[in-house]
């Protein structure tokens, strides 16, 4: 028996010994099965050295290096510390050095609380998030080009990331690398960090309307200036500063859709994708002003003394602020978790503070979106198989306490929508109701340029198939690494298949602001009427708004 158990650990030591060399590679894209290469696997992979992977930027010069015939940059600065009494300040240009910087490792996350990541969970081996250096100065962003400073227009790709407005990074996942898109595709692809949670959108306007007039818009304004920078720099990575899609999941595709509607992006962005992430508007000046004086009140300080929140560590700021939060949304009959708390905010200025997409003469309506979510965003039953065995009483009660009420009448739609799915399968698609997407491709429909809509529903051979088609799973098939993400796809043929039908799409659009490609039926544009949509699994098809009706019933 002891020497059973001795095995057991041996092998389970083994297993997390592979895991942690599968996803520690220096700014790499860890496995590369997905899309072939020039280099032999017998040819040395990687080149670094004095002349090798230089390239010049408007601050100066940045070593990164050459990696599978694939240029690769980490860490370069787009803008300065935002530390001291940068802290709640417009970003800033950082300061030129001398010499050639080097750009071979990922730049430091933005402040955020990262406890309990690593614990030995189902979700830590599924998703192995990666986390390193956490510090202010975290302006910073990767690129990936297959040539640098060529004549070459390639169109270039600037990746959002996930974690709604308070937690992730640029390569949080190893789906958000873009080696393989960049070679797939010929293009160049960016990434990038930014000021998130309370140390990105305090808003402290009416404390000191002179000196914090911004507060409450840092952490989207970092985006804008991430976007500046690569309009002025892209063409020396050999990537055409007049063709960047922007694109982003969760957290970063409602930043998508934030960015789209601000009327200083105007020629910086040109197309744009958000996935499984919308918003339609801000977070309420009114709001998130008296919940700026609530932080001071909490932090004891009057208004004179602001400038004290600038000198606390980010972390006691913080926490702070997620205190004061707390209890603001307690006073206003909340339940004390944040209704609002911290995102960008209507101001007015940089942020409308209506409907985003309602003017057809903003520089928005000249931008090509396209929107995707998935067919079972929460999978509840992954680490729970008994769930699986839910019966119809079963689901109605869970959907009466989910919804407050009319369990009965929304499982009848969802049962006449979806007549082929069982209990628990149906429960996904009721938490994962297209509302919101629905609501924010409405109202971009109403301007001038097209848009368009997918519903990803392919599902995973792991954990029994109960993983289903999960909040997340759909970008490593967008960014052609399905290999790369084992833990998500289990890899092989056949997710690589749709992953080339997905991305070809995506390629597609980002030169013609189309998704229209070969390897796809028909994409027709997506109206409010018809509801035309890509249904995106083994096999491909359109539909037209399959769940409107039972959408309905949600709202009754």
């Amino acid at each position: 028996m002891k020497t059973v158990k001795l095995k057991i650990r041996k092998g389970i030591s083994l297993l997390y010994a592979g895991i942690f060399v599968y996803t520690f590679s220096a700014c790499s894209a860890g496995r590369t099965e997905q899309q072939p290469n020039s280099v032999s696997q017998d040819e040395q992979q990687l080149y670094i050295g004095d002349s090798i992977a230089v390239a010049q930027t408007q601050y100066g010069k940045v070593r990164g290096y050459l990696l599978r015939d694939i240029y690769t940059f980490c860490g370069i600065p787009y803008g300065a510390s935002t530390a001291g009494e940068n802290r709640f300040m417009p970003p800033r240009e950082p300061e030129p050095w001398e010499g050639i910087r080097p750009a071979v490792f990922w730049g430091d996350t933005a402040p955020q609380i990262t406890t309990g990541k690593y614990r030995n969970t189902y979700t830590t081996f599924t998703d192995h998030w990666n986390y390193y250096g956490v510090s202010e100065d975290c302006l910073m962003l990767n690129i990936w080009t297959p040539a640098l400073a060529d004549t070459k227009k390639r169109p270039v790709l600037v990746w959002i990331h996930g974690g709604g407005f308070t937690n992730g990074n640029s390569i949080e996942q190893d789906s958000y690398r873009g080696e393989n898109l960049s070679r797939y595709g010929d293009i160049v692809f960016v990434s990038l960090n930014h000021r998130l949670g309370p140390i990105g959108f305090s808003d402290f306007s009416e404390v000191d309307e002179k000196k914090f007039a911004e507060s409450g818009n840092v952490g989207i304004l970092d985006l804008v200036a991430g976007l500046k920078w690569v309009h002025n720099n892209i063409a020396q990575f050999g990537g055409d500063p007049s063709n960047v899609t922007i694109m982003g999941q969760s957290g970063g595709g409602a930043k998508v859709c934030t960015l789209v509607a601000m009327a200083e992006t105007k020629g910086l962005l040109h197309k744009a994708v958000a996935l499984s992430g919308n918003i339609t508007g801000a977070i309420d000046n009114n709001y998130s002003t008296e919940l700026g004086k609530y932080i001071l009140k909490e932090a004891g300080l009057p208004p004179s003394q602001i400038n004290k929140l600038q000198e606390i560590p980010w972390l006691d700021y913080i926490v702070l602020a997620n205190r004061a939060a707390a209890k603001y949304d307690k006073q206003l009959g909340g339940n004390g978790m944040m209704r609002g708390s911290f995102g960008p905010v209507g101001d007015g200025f940089h942020i409308p503070m209506d409907t985003f997409y309602t003017d057809p003469e903003a520089p928005s309506a000249h931008v090509p979106m396209l929107f995707s979510t998935t067919t079972c965003e929460f999978s509840i039953s992954r680490d729970n198989a008994t769930l699986e065995k839910m019966n119809r009483t079963q689901l109605v009660e869970m959907v009466d306490k989910m919804k407050g009420k009319n369990g009965e009448n929304i499982v009848l739609a969802y049962e006449k929508a979806f007549p082929d799915k069982k209990p628990i399968e149906l429960l996904g698609l009721i938490m994962s109701s297209r509302e919101k997407v629905i609501e924010a491709i409405n109202a971009k429909a109403q301007q001038s340029a097209p848009v368009y809509l997918a519903w990803f529903g392919w599902e995973p051979p792991l954990f029994d198939g109960r993983m289903r088609s999960f909040h997340c799973l759909d970008i490593s098939f967008w960014l052609k690494n399905t290999d790369v993400m084992l833990t998500h796809t289990g890899g092989g043929k056949r997710p690589r298949d749709l992953s080339t039908k997905m991305t070809d799409a995506l390629l597609s659009f980002m030169r013609t602001g189309s998704p229209n490609c070969t390897s796809l039926p028909e994409w027709p544009q997506y109206t409010p009427d018809k509801g035309a949509t890509m249904m995106l699994n083994d096999q491909c098809e359109v539909v037209y708004d399959p769940d409107r009706e039972a959408r309905k019933v949600l709202t009754e």
